[in-house]
């Protein structure tokens, strides 16, 4: 393998880990985005299924930029969607606000479930098609597994408010 398709498939992996990841995540942040935006029940689903609206919206419209511009060009932007959607979550002033970056999430994450397979199957060689587009599918595995890690380890350094 050389360097520029183990590069080309580091970064299918990696569109694949983010996937599981941000699918992931949110379930160990429920109880303080309940907390810090004073929501019900209803509040928190919405905000958990949010991102799924944009799973939905990214998986159906990413072959438009795919077809258009290619798989490699439209996972640049891809990047700085997640990037954006990432620090914008961080961020999330108000409940709407977050909402909005959920979405966006969701929306990096079906564009890149639709391109970055397209994108290792593009560059890699016939015969080793299926192993590199199996790694993909591995690494939302993996990104899940991560999310639940990291939820565990977050959750067992007791962050938050100090009550005095």
């Amino acid at each position: 393998m050389n360097v520029t398709l183990f590069r080309g498939v580091l970064v299918g992996a990696l569109a694949g880990l983010l996937f599981g990841f941000d699918t992931a995540v949110i379930a160990g942040t429920t109880e303080g985005i309940r907390t810090a935006f004073g929501l019900d029940a209803t509040g928190v689903g919405i905000t958990v299924s949010s991102a799924l609206w944009g799973t939905l919206a990214g998986a159906l419209l990413a072959g438009i930029p795919g077809d258009r511009y290619g798989a490699r060009a439209s996972l640049t932007v891809i990047a700085l969607l997640y990037l954006v959607s990432g620090v914008g979550c961080l961020l999330a002033v108000n409940w709407p606000m977050l909402l909005i970056m959920r979405v966006l999430a969701g929306f990096a994450v079906g564009a890149s479930s639709v391109l970055a397979p397209v994108y290792i199957a593009e560059i890699a060689p016939a015969e080793r098609r299926g192993m590199m587009v199996g790694a993909f599918q591995l690494n939302v595995v993996l990104g899940i597994l991560v999310a639940y890690l990291s939820n565990y380890f977050v959750s067992s350094l007791e962050l938050g408010a100090l009550v005095d």
